[in-house]
């Protein structure tokens, strides 16, 4: 039996999840709670916030992060991507970043607008 703390909602339900009765959540006030208690055991994913190098920019580094979440096996491999990565300004929030990381279909993107280091700080 492990015990997890749900993340799914604000609630913070303290959930139990039987592995030998085919992963039974109990401790949880809502459906969403059973099916993060039995994710987390089966496939747990993460959804991975960073910065990458940006050149030209008002600042040294753009903030990015995953458009949906990844197998949490693969979260240092991504971030290892990541230090591949340099932009160059303007960039605009949304924009994509790295495509399809690890082959997941979930894709790196920015956070944040950068404007070029001559313009007015967070205008693009």
């Amino acid at each position: 039996m492990k015990e997890l703390i749900c993340i799914v909602c604000p609630q913070g339900c303290r959930l139990k999840v039987d592995e030998e009765r085919d992963y039974d959540v109990t401790g949880n006030r809502c459906p969403r709670g059973a099916a993060y208690g039995r994710a987390e055991l089966t496939h747990p994913t993460r959804v991975v916030t960073s910065t990458v190098r940006c050149t030209g920019g008002a600042y040294p580094r753009c903030p990015v992060k995953t458009s949906g979440p990844i197998p949490k096996s693969a979260i240092f491999s991504a971030m290892a991507l990541l230090d591949e990565v340099t932009l160059t300004a303007p960039v605009r929030a949304g924009q994509v970043v790295v495509e399809n990381v690890m082959g997941t279909g979930v894709d790196f993107v920015a956070t944040r607008s950068m404007c070029r280091g001559t313009e007015e700080r967070g205008a693009v």
